[in-house]
């Protein structure tokens, strides 16, 4: 990947620390870049920023979910009591035990959740891991199918090559990288602007693609979590739909087609919500009708402390 410029710096005191370096892109509603920071046609891994287009993919494979359990698809979830129950209500209208997911076991992403869990004398497990929800959908899928679902992170299972025939059309371009994504399942990389793309199209298309969107909508929480901050901002801008990935990816767009999508070098999470915040308000969205700017702004506020103290923050530079 080519060097990237400095997308938000880290302030201390008054003093700039350090830096995080990185790429954004804005896209308008016809699809062209509105405005660009770094080098945003080199590839990507989108990580679960893809999760959305995978789920597009499945339901194009017969896939039928009600809104929540569709939005929960679509995740990268807390771990929380409801997206457990979500995911194994999953696999019991597929017919399938929780022993067919093949997603590693893990804790919740939610400190909550998991301390609920070590309370009760719990472990890790697989249907408690944040991308459990993609997992069953894909092997809900296969159960529709009639496809083998020991086989289904296979790169060659029926499902998968689906899934990268739906990413390729949606994206607009050629998939650029294969790899194996930390869930154990295929990982296809593409530009930043192929992903900002992905999600216009996922905001704007009629049929399957508008489920997608209206399940996201509705059911942010599941996308996501209860406390984190992309439910937030789902709720702070109407007619959103957003997803964050690991290695500081995120991309939203907007009903009218509007998209931006971002990524930092370092991978760090901390900045991730800081740049997007940042790279709506430089295109005016926070100014909008009915947007809570407040909100969306608190979504990108960092704080550093010292002490216990603040003494400092994580600032975009767009």
């Amino acid at each position: 990947m080519p060097a990237q410029p400095v997308i938000a710096e880290i302030v201390r005191s008054g003093f700039v620390e350090g830096h995080h370096y990185g790429s954004v892109v804005a896209l308008t509603p016809e699809g062209e870049v509105d405005w660009s920071v770094g080098e945003v046609d080199a590839p990507v891994l989108p990580r679960s920023c893809n999760k959305p287009v995978q789920a597009l993919a499945m339901l194009r494979a017969g896939l039928t979910l009600p809104p929540d359990l569709l939005a929960l698809a679509c995740a990268s979830h807390s771990g929380e009591p409801q997206h457990v129950t979500g995911v194994r209500r999953i696999l019991a209208h597929a017919g399938l035990p929780e022993t067919a997911l093949q997603c590693p076991p893990d804790w919740p992403l939610d400190d909550d959740a998991r301390d609920a869990v070590l309370r009760a004398g719990g472990g890790k497990e697989r249907v408690l891991m944040n991308c459990s929800g993609k997992h069953a959908a894909m092997l809900a899928t296969c159960a529709v199918n009639h496809w083998d679902t020991d086989s289904y992170l296979h790169p060659t299972h029926p499902l998968q090559r689906a899934i990268k025939d739906t990413v390729a059309e949606a994206t607009g371009e050629p998939v650029a990288a294969e790899a194996v994504d930390g869930c154990g399942a295929p990982l296809l990389g593409t530009s930043l602007i192929g992903l900002a793309r992905a999600f216009s199209h996922l905001a704007t298309l009629h049929g399957n693609g508008s489920a997608i969107a209206s399940a996201m909508r509705s059911h942010p929480e599941m996308v996501s979590g209860t406390r984190r901050d992309e439910a937030v901002l789902h709720r702070a801008v109407p007619g959103l739909i957003g997803k964050a990935g690991a290695e500081s990816c995120y991309v939203v767009a907007l009903p009218d087609g509007r998209a931006w999508a971002l990524k930092t070098d370092d991978g760090a999470a901390r900045a991730r919500p800081v740049v997007m915040a940042a790279a709506l308000a430089r295109s005016g969205v926070l100014e909008e009708a009915g947007v809570d700017a407040d909100a969306v702004r608190a979504t990108g506020r960092h704080v550093l402390t010292g002490g216990e103290v603040p003494v400092g923050e994580i600032r975009a530079v767009l």
